[in-house]
This record gives structure tokens, C-alpha cells and sequence, in this order.
């Protein structure tokens, strides 16, 4: 049995990021600093030997591979599997309107039962189901190699949770950075991270993080 490591990318940053709006699977684009991110990731991960690259289908993360494609020369392998969570009738508003438009179903969703489906969205059960069952897969596809993976905050989270055995609901301790290198190794169908959150290919003028839901 080989150890696969995965270095997981959250995407560039966004205008709904900044904005700290629900994006779910709504196709945003990166702003100008997001594409500048990417640009940054793709000049780092230049020397570094990996076996394929993967990424969502939405296009701030297909934006951000594709930029590291550019510099790497690597192909980009699209999957939807590797997609945000989808939060329906949240998506596109900030976290004060979703709680005053929608004051039950977002008490639901903020409790800690990971069945619960906002209306036209997806559990926590489902989502964490579909993105962990596909990151196993492109590591067992790549058996005693490094991949890299394109995806977004929530599909980090999930991972984290598995990694550190943490229940859905229990915070995180720590933030999600956009364009940020993550790295998770999978061994003996297990996950382990080695390595969170580093943007040490960025400026500090470039690093962004936005705490809370409505930033997804």
C-alpha cells in the first residue's frame, strides 16, 4: 500500500468572497486579485513533479487550475464531484438577509444535524459524502504520488473534519484562505494533513480569509 499526497488549492479569490456572499455552486467569477492569486500558484507549483491536476467545474476554481496549468503544463481533469456545496435559496445573499429572509431554515441549517437540506440545497451528509468520496478516488488513481486539486473552502473543511475526526457543527479552529496550499496525504484509507493554510507564495497585501457562512 503507497501513501498518495494531495495538495488541495482552494480558489482565487472572488467579488462574492469579498462581498462575503453565499456562493455555493453559483458560478462566480475571480476578481482581478483572484486571478493574481492564481497567477501566484501557478508560479510556485512551476518545479514541483506531480503526477495530474484536478479541478471543480465552477469556474473560479477551473480559473485558478487553469492558470497553474499554464505555468506547469500540466492538463487540466475536470470533475464535478470536487464542486462547492450547493446551499439553494441562501445562494447570492449575505449572511444578515439569509437570516432575515429565511429565519427557520436557517436555524436548521446552523444546528448540527448534517441531514438537514436547505430548500434546493444540499446536506452536509451528502456534500461531504460526494467530495471526500472523490478526493479517495483521485488518490487511489494515483497510488504513491503527489496530485494536485483545485476545489473550494467547504471541500478543505471536509477534509480537516476527516482528517482530525472533528463532527460536523464543532468549529474549526482555523480559517480558510483563498488560493491557499493544503496538504492531506491518504494512506491505509485514511486521511492525514500535513500542512494548512499556506500562502507563503503570496504577498500580504494579496492574502484574503473571510470568516463566516455567507463566504462559502
Amino acid at each position: 500500500m503507497r501513501e498518495t499526497t494531495l495538495i488541495v488549492i482552494r480558489h482565487g479569490e472572488t467579488e462574492w468572497n469579498r462581498e462575503r456572499r453565499m456562493q455555493g455552486t453559483t458560478d462566480t467569477r475571480l476578481s482581478e486579485l483572484g486571478r493574481e492569486q492564481a497567477d501566484a500558484l501557478g508560479r510556485r507549483l512551476a518545479g514541483r513533479d506531480f503526477a495530474a491536476l484536478y479541478s471543480s467545474d465552477l469556474a473560479r476554481a477551473r480559473d485558478t487550475a487553469l492558470a497553474i496549468s499554464g505555468h506547469t503544463g500540466r492538463e487540466v481533469v475536470v470533475d464535478a464531484r470536487l464542486k462547492e456545496r450547493r446551499f439553494g435559496i441562501f445562494e447570492g445573499l449575505l449572511a444578515a438577509e439569509i437570516r432575515a429572509r429565511y429565519p427557520e431554515e436557517h436555524a436548521r441549517f446552523a444546528s448540527p444535524d448534517p441531514d438537514y437540506k436547505v430548500p434546493g440545497g444540499e446536506s452536509a451528509s451528502a456534500f461531504t459524502a460526494r467530495c471526500l468520496g472523490c478526493l479517495a478516488e483521485i488518490a487511489g488513481r494515483h497510488a504513491g504520488a503527489e496530485v494536485v486539486v483545485v476545489t473550494h473552502g467547504l471541500v478543505l473543511d471536509s477534509l480537516y473534519r476527516a482528517a482530525h475526526g472533528l463532527p460536523h457543527g464543532e468549529p474549526r479552529p482555523l480559517p480558510l484562505v483563498n488560493a491557499s496550499v493544503n496538504i492531506f496525504e491518504r494512506f491505509g484509507g485514511a486521511w492525514r494533513m500535513h500542512s494548512w493554510g499556506d500562502v507563503s507564495h503570496l504577498d500580504a497585501e494579496q492574502v484574503t480569509q473571510y470568516r463566516g457562512a455567507a463566504a462559502a
